[in-house]
């Protein structure tokens, strides 16, 4: 049995009023069962005005979570809010995480804090629920990566923070009350765990007939399609002037097929080097297809609401909703970012406790099969968990 509690407050300046707030709504005196984690998130101010670790010391258990904006918590959405989710159970435990920095060989330090983690247990988490920061040099994949094979394939499902600065200065990973620019947090979860996932990309309609094959990338890095230069399909597209503007083309991204049998990924561009080559925010490997794809306010709303009918079908007996929704999906809405929020409010409200946020970077299995899961990193995904 798995019971959760959410609560919000847009109080960033009054560190006792903040706190009376959350723990009022939360109201878990007396309630918390054998074992507890809980989520947090919140915009950048909440550190600065201490009232984070002011919450997260209060909570008799772990904490972790991301920077985020705006954010949405049952009914309450807001780009100055914090929210926090209390999972609590008897059947379930939770194992928090926190990696050294992953300045230098990240994959390395995820792997070995995984593997320190999991070795003071025999069984296997069913779900891993992971947090990092945004780092432009380091590759979301990279992270997805190397859970993956130290876990032997369990399901992930998380997000890289984002703020709302224009060079993304503060998006720090949350963990009891600290913030860091640097580190993940993960948190697996043993025992009664059966989750499900959902994940809402671009229309198939959205999605540029044109295709090519990567033939030459380094990381993230493209520098070939189709053995020419990654430019020359972007002229063609007559895309070549808007990708020399950072993050114009977060609105065009490209579609990535891995050709492996699994659904297609989206991936942002970020920009064209000096060089020429295109920048995306993920992984790119050689010998996948990419397609030209594009985002706007109708197909997220559309997109969205096709991923909460189906949370909606489902939700009978689950306990805990968690959502991510790319900040490039926000930037879509144009004038009124809180659209997609309202939309999935509307639908989940009445249904089960929820939390959702902005993100940088989605992390979702596309599959689960035999209980191995195919995890992917995301951009302009929408992606929820829910069990």
């Amino acid at each position: 049995m798995i019971k959760t509690f959410v609560a919000s407050t847009a109080e960033v300046d009054d560190v006792d009023v903040a706190v009376e707030e959350i723990f009022s709504q939360l109201d878990i005196e007396g309630k918390l069962l054998k074992n507890s984690v809980g989520i947090i998130s919140c915009h950048y101010e909440f550190i600065d005005s201490g009232i984070l670790k002011a919450v997260s010391d209060a909570l008799p258990f772990d904490v972790a979570g991301t920077i985020s904006s705006p954010i949405c918590a049952v009914s309450e959405m807001d780009s100055f809010l914090m929210s926090v989710m209390v999972i609590t159970s008897d059947d379930a435990e939770f194992v928090t995480v926190l990696t050294p920095p992953l300045n230098e060989a990240p994959g390395r330090v995820i792997t070995d804090s995984y593997a320190e983690a999991a070795s003071k247990r025999d069984d296997k988490p069913g779900l891993i629920l992971t947090f990092a920061p945004f780092m432009i040099q380091n590759s979301g994949d990279e992270y997805v990566e190397a859970i993956t094979k130290a876990s032997g394939g369990v399901p992930c499902f998380g997000t890289l923070a984002v703020d709302d600065t224009l060079d993304f200065a503060n998006c720090y990973l949350l963990h009891n009350g600290q913030d860091y620019p640097d580190r993940m947090g993960m948190i697996l979860c043993y025992g009664n765990i059966s989750p499900k996932f959902y994940l809402a990309n671009m229309s198939h309609d959205k999605v540029l007939d044109k295709s090519a094959v990567i033939t030459k990338s380094e990381g993230h890095i493209i520098m070939e399609l189709n053995g020419r230069p990654v430019d020359v399909f972007l002229e063609d597209l007559g895309l070549i002037q808007v990708s020399e503007g950072r993050y114009a083309m977060s609105s065009l991204p490209f579609f990535l097929d891995y050709n492996d049998g699994t659904p297609k990924v989206s991936k942002n561009i970020i920009t064209l080097t000096p060089e020429r080559h295109v920048l995306c925010a993920s992984a790119m490997p050689e010998g996948c297809t990419v397609q030209i794809a594009q985002t706007d306010k109708n197909d997220v709303m559309l997109t969205t609401k096709q991923a909460t009918e189906q949370i909606l079908e489902d939700a009978a007996g689950a306990s805990v909703l968690l959502m991510y929704s790319c900040i490039g999906r926000c930037m879509a809405l144009g004038g009124d970012q809180f659209d997609e929020m309202r939309l999935v409010d509307e639908k989940l409200a009445d249904a089960l406790p929820y939390m959702m946020m902005y993100s940088g970077g989605e992390i979702c299995p596309t599959l689960v099969e035999n209980g191995t899961a195919t995890n992917r990193f995301h951009n302009n995904a929408f992606i929820a968990c829910m069990f």
